[in-house]
């Protein structure tokens, strides 16, 4: 996720130095993935890179950069010495970040809030460092042409590819994009309300209805919060491949909301809450409308995943939350452009 950008940028122009520490490089296991960042500052951590002593060395580390003006590449191998049974190495960079705002996170800040995709561009060299957001048509927090022609077309390159970080020896990649995962939850009550603080803390977008005047507490920032006379009709903002949860106060709505979403044709899902009583209510007057079978069996009531019985709107959250994350992965990995003979490990 990106909130790491709104926090350097509300440290840099508060004045206080810190030093934004990243995973740079991975052999082997590891703890998170590459470009997971956490921000230390003189009296707090903030994000995380995997916990453990990694977190704790890599703390140590930046505390100890805080008044530099350089960044750093660091090896931590994660076997018995730290006390991680991961087994792989990580490099860790370090870049302090205490002489005002850089040009590169002012840009990447005003790109990210517009959702422009972008890739944060890093040449790994204390001799020669830079850091420049690169956009499809545009180079930010320096002049273009005194930006490296062959990384700004690297850059591109994987702005219309995969979008993954990647490392290229002293050059680091780092796409900064709106997540793929678009939730709309129906709903604002007890449940509604544990469901998007679950799912708030994945990377992705969520749009959150209800036709409730103030029902909205604490939102999120991934969360656009809509009062909407007509929650029906909010179906039609979301984009093609979402996941939708219906859980209103009111059997009415949920059966207007969960036919318009059926009739587009294109979620991912569709979750209604409820009980199997229920779902036979609404099919039978689904297909009474002529609602195909094929288009009814898309409907997913109950939800959760199976094993959780529980009724408390935390534990109903709980499920909701590990049945849209697993669906999305499978979704994922079945848009992997894998030969036949191949698959990728894990699954």
């Amino acid at each position: 996720m990106n909130e790491w950008i709104e926090e350097l940028t509300d440290l840099s122009a508060a004045g206080e130095p810190a030093v934004l520490v990243t995973v740079a490089g991975i052999r082997g296991s590891a703890p998170r993935e590459i470009g997971a960042k956490m921000i230390v500052t003189r009296g707090e951590t903030i994000g995380t890179i995997g916990g453990g002593q990694l977190e704790y060395q890599s703390t140590r580390v930046a505390v100890g950069l805080l008044d530099d003006e350089q960044l750093a590449l660091r090896s931590f191998p994660l076997g018995s010495s730290m006390g991680q049974c991961c087994g792989g190495v990580v490099e860790i960079l370090f870049e302090p970040i205490a002489g005002g705002m850089p040009a590169w996170l002012r840009d990447l800040g005003a790109l990210h809030g517009q959702r422009e995709p972008a890739i944060v561009v890093t040449r790994i060299s204390r001799s020669a460092p830079a850091k420049f957001v690169v956009t499809s048509d545009a180079v930010f927090g320096a002049d273009e042409v005194d930006a490296d022609a062959d990384m700004v077309r690297r850059a591109r390159d994987i702005l219309a590819g995969d979008r993954s970080a990647q490392r290229n020896v002293q050059e680091f990649y780092e796409p900064v994009v709106m997540p793929d995962l678009n939730i709309a939850v129906f709903g604002a009550g007890h449940v509604g309300s544990a469901v998007v603080a679950a799912l708030s803390q994945l990377d992705c977008n969520i749009r959150w209805i209800d036709n409730r005047r103030n029902i909205f507490r604490n939102v999120p920032g991934n969360v656009r919060a809509v009062e909407s006379a007509e929650p029906p009709l909010e179906v039609a903002a979301m984009p093609p491949d979402s996941y939708y949860l219906v859980m209103t106060h009111s059997h009415a709505t949920d059966f207007d909301i969960v036919d318009r979403i059926l009739r587009r044709g294109d979620s991912r899902y569709c979750g209604l809450i409820g009980s199997r009583s229920k779902r036979r209510r609404f099919e039978k007057r689904y297909r009474q409308q002529g609602m195909s079978r094929e288009t009814l069996d898309s409907l997913i009531c109950p939800i959760g995943v199976d094993g959780i019985n529980g009724k408390k709107p935390a534990e109903i959250a709980v499920a909701v939350a590990a049945e849209i994350l697993r669906l999305h992965e499978r979704a994922q990995v079945a848009a992997t452009d894998y030969p036949g003979n191949v698959h990728p490990i894990g699954r």
